[in-house]
């Protein structure tokens, strides 16, 4: 594959289209199942075995916890794969501009707690001159 192409598909996950079509829907990936198979978990929590579409195997590496748009509307397989993986979310921040990204995924706030105690994390045990002094 050259890296023209390469360089092209990767981008296309970077811009996020204006609008989904009836059967596509935002998902986070849970665990990849092999031969290019990964379950997913959906905003209304329904977990689905979907297959990543053939121009992103092979050039986009999709970890797990990231999200992905996939596309549920052919449905005609004999099989459990229950849809197919459409575009990849690259650019998450861009993603979650969109007025169609589900609140389900809205990024989680931070805790900053101001009366937690000092970590003691690379810090050396105290010595016992110092222990005898209190």
């Amino acid at each position: 594959m050259s890296r023209r192409k390469i360089r092209n598909t990767a981008e296309e996950t970077l811009t996020p289209p204006d609008s989904l079509s009836p059967g596509q829907t935002i998902a986070r990936v849970i665990k990849a199942q092999g031969k290019d198979l990964y379950s997913v978990k959906t905003p209304d929590a329904t977990e689905l075995l979907v297959e990543l579409e053939a121009k992103f195997r092979g050039t986009i590496f999709v970890k797990r916890g990231g999200y992905v748009l996939i596309d549920t509307s052919a449905t005609d397989r004999d099989n459990k794969i229950q849809g197919e993986i459409v575009n990849i979310v690259g650019d998450e921040k861009t993603w979650r501009k969109q007025p169609y990204w589900p609140a389900q995924f809205a990024p989680k706030p931070r805790r900053v707690d101001s009366d937690e105690e000092e970590s003691l994390v690379g810090k050396m045990p105290p010595s016992d001159s110092e222990e005898d002094d209190e």
